[in-house]
């Protein structure tokens, strides 16, 4: 093979890198490395050596020997989501010398890059099509003097009203106007409560918003978005584009919110009582030779448990004809509604060096109940014979497109017995949907954690088979967002351990700005027939998971030190 003399630099680093691996005490296991290779950036490091759907297939001479097989290949990158509100809802980036401080922290860190959620709310919020990205601009240009990526969240959704959720940033005012006049523009329950976090999927092809559907506007906003930081595009500041398909960004309906007073672990309400979804199940009803059939009526309500209903119960309508023409028409729909948008995104993206992703919500609680209860009201038809994600991530693939998974951070032992909660089975059924249907699989922790027991559940999830001594692991996840950038995640105690998982996501290597490469984005394959899509929803087992890391940031004995030095410090200052 030859090289010029960035290859040669770049392989003498490398090769550096290899024996400063080598010296270490770390323990290795051996794996089969699959024969083809995952699309990569011609000589960047590898994401995978499996094949996926993130970018075009290069030949192997052209991918360097020393990323592709050596230690490197184990590096996975860590992004920190920004703190909610750093771009106010009046559109003002806030304490930007304080924010450049924190980012200099990251960076001196080894962090990779930080999430940001751009707001729908705010950039196109004084009237259709009238966006504003000037704070944005200044917060990228920010992120980039620090030396960091981005991931950048086309956030549709409304801030307020879910987990974790600090401040308010509703959708656009003008969109809020519109549900005024027409409420059945938002998602609706049984009793006719309206949710405006997000617009109905019902009305994705309608033109009620000042004459566009809200496909259309979604596709505008993304344009602009382009149009508006095709620089940051270009120098490959920004590399992660992930489509907000829901509330809180997640493809999923809003069956569990708290601004309707719904309380873990509460199985949630399906959401398709508005005029539009009411009128599309009757269409589909009546083409399936059922013109009788109504939207269940016996689902309960917020914070009933399955055992309360008649749809969840043991034997209750969910197994019958017609519970499971429902459940299929409705996960259907939203699998139809991601798989619109994402096209939208793929077209106005193609080319550039991002990676398209969108988020999946961990919804573990029920998951061990027979119903699955608060998965179903949620869209995810998934059951012990039939899975709910797979056809998600099949859909996924044909835009080259990331999975992106929640609760990453959680482990059964800490979860409620009552809620019947499996939070570490659901990762794993998810992440190994993903792997099956070739694509890359990207993930967040739910909650804030700054615990080595969190940290530790995260790099099992990420390296489910540990690392491998010369070469790609058999699986590994593509990326990691943690959430969030706080002032108590950097507090010295908290801070110390936190440096300590970056290293070890990366698996004992230095910061490496390569592997976060891509080659250009794909445009998006032909349509997947629904039959096809559902084929997948035929059950797999998992594939296995060992039962700890071997990237482990400590555990009782680094615990007991921590409180040493914590005690040491306070007495110091």
């Amino acid at each position: 093979m030859a090289f010029n003399h960035s290859d040669l630099y770049r392989q003498k680093k490398f090769q550096q890198k290899n024996r400063q691996w080598r010296k270490g005490n770390l323990k290795f296991t051996s794996h089969k490395r699959s024969k083809t290779l995952q699309a990569v950036m011609t000589d960047a490091p590898t994401e995978c050596d499996q094949f996926t759907h993130s970018s075009p297939l290069v030949s192997a001479q052209k991918i360097s020997s020393n990323i592709r097989n050596g230690p490197l290949a184990n590096y996975v990158p860590l992004f920190i989501m920004l703190q909610l509100g750093v771009i106010t809802r009046e559109n003002e980036l806030l304490d930007e010398d304080k924010l450049e401080k924190q980012l200099k922290e990251l960076k001196k860190a080894g962090v990779d890059g930080v999430m940001v959620d751009v707001w729908w709310g705010i950039i196109e919020g004084k009237g259709p099509k009238q966006y504003d990205w000037s704070s944005y601009r200044k917060l990228f240009q920010l992120v980039q003097k620090c030396g960091l990526r981005i991931q950048a969240i086309m956030s549709f959704h409304q801030c307020g009203g879910n987990i974790g959720d600090a401040v308010y940033i509703p959708i656009p005012e003008w969109v809020l106007a519109v549900g005024e006049k027409n409420p059945d523009i938002f998602y609706t329950n049984k009793s006719g409560n309206r949710n405006q976090e997000y617009v109905s999927l019902g009305v994705d092809n309608l033109p009620l918003f000042q004459g566009r559907t809200a496909i259309e506007m979604y596709s505008d906003y993304m344009k602009s978005f382009k149009e508006n930081m095709s620089d940051f595009l270009e120098d490959e500041t920004i590399i992660d584009i992930e489509v907000g398909l829901g509330p809180a960004g997640e493809l999923r309906y809003p069956s569990y919110p708290e601004t309707q007073g719904w309380k873990f672990p509460g199985i949630g309400e399906f959401q398709c009582y508005d005029k539009y979804l009411k009128q599309d199940f009757k269409t589909a009803a009546a083409k399936a030779g059922h013109p009788e059939w109504e939207l269940p009526d016996n689902a309960g309500t917020y914070n009933d448990t399955p055992e309360k209903t008649g749809f969840f119960a043991s034997n209750g309508t969910y197994l019958t004809e017609k519970g499971k023409f429902f459940l299929k028409w409705y996960s259907n729909k939203l699998i139809e509604h991601g798989d619109q948008i994402l096209d939208e995104a793929n077209e106005i993206f193609q080319g550039c060096r991002v990676r398209l992703a969108a988020k999946v919500s961990g919804i573990h609680w029920w998951y061990t109940d027979d119903s699955h209860a608060c998965e179903l009201t949620s869209g995810y038809y998934n059951l012990k014979d039939r899975d709910g994600y797979r056809p998600i991530a099949r859909m996924i693939s044909r835009h080259y497109g990331t999975l992106n998974f929640t609760c990453m951070e959680m482990r059964n032992s800490e979860q409620s017995a009552e809620a019947k909660c499996a939070p570490e089975q659901l990762v794993q059924q998810v992440l190994s949907a993903g792997w099956t249907e070739n694509i890359d699989v990207a993930g967040e922790n739910a909650l804030p954690r700054y615990d080595r027991k969190a940290y530790n559940q995260i790099l099992l999830n990420v390296r489910p088979n540990g690392v491998n001594e010369n070469g790609q692991p058999k699986h590994k996840m593509a990326g990691v967002t943690y959430l969030r950038l706080t002032d108590e995640l950097l507090e010295r105690k908290n801070f110390r351990i936190f440096k300590s998982f970056v290293k070890k996501m990366h698996a004992d290597q230095d910061y490496c700005r390569d592997i976060t490469d891509l080659a250009p984005l794909q445009r998006s394959k032909a349509r997947i027939p629904i039959d096809e899509l559902l084929e997948a929803t035929k059950p797999m087992k998992p594939f296995p998971w060992d039962e700890e890391t071997d990237m482990s940031v400590g555990g009782a004995l680094a615990e007991y030190l921590d409180s040493l030095l914590n005690k040491f410090f306070s007495i110091l200052y």
